[in-house]
């Protein structure tokens, strides 16, 4: 599975933005699909995650209430909207497959798209 991550770009504190990710292969429709973050000089961290049937989703604590994970298993497209955008979201973000329903140790990743938040 190849993940192509895109949406980022500069935006203002407040401001949305809406990261899409474009999957190829047809394990898609099985995969758990997730986003994972890395601000420079930190770690990378989760984001979220969402089933394969999108039934289920996960969130960290710091964007729940202002990011929403979804998918189009018809299109192999996993999205990510993030409102309220804080200076503190400034990160890479990056698309990630995963064979298991998980916050961790995702089995696929993309290259990442760069999200930058500004006060």
């Amino acid at each position: 599975v190849q993940l192509q991550a895109s949406g980022g770009g500069p935006v203002q504190a407040g401001g949305s933005l809406r990261l899409s990710c474009a999957a190829s292969g047809r394990a898609f429709s099985r995969l758990a699909m997730g986003w994972f973050r890395q601000a420079l000089g930190k770690e990378r961290e989760f984001v979220s995650v969402i089933s394969w049937s999108g039934s289920s989703t996960y969130y960290a604590d710091f964007v729940k209430g202002r990011f929403t994970i979804s998918r189009d298993n018809a299109k192999n497209t996993v999205y990510l909207e993030m409102n309220s955008l804080k200076p503190e979201d400034t990160a890479v973000y990056y698309c990630t497959g995963s064979n298991v329903f998980r916050t961790r140790d995702h089995d696929y990743w993309g290259q990442g798209t760069q999200v930058t938040v500004s006060s």
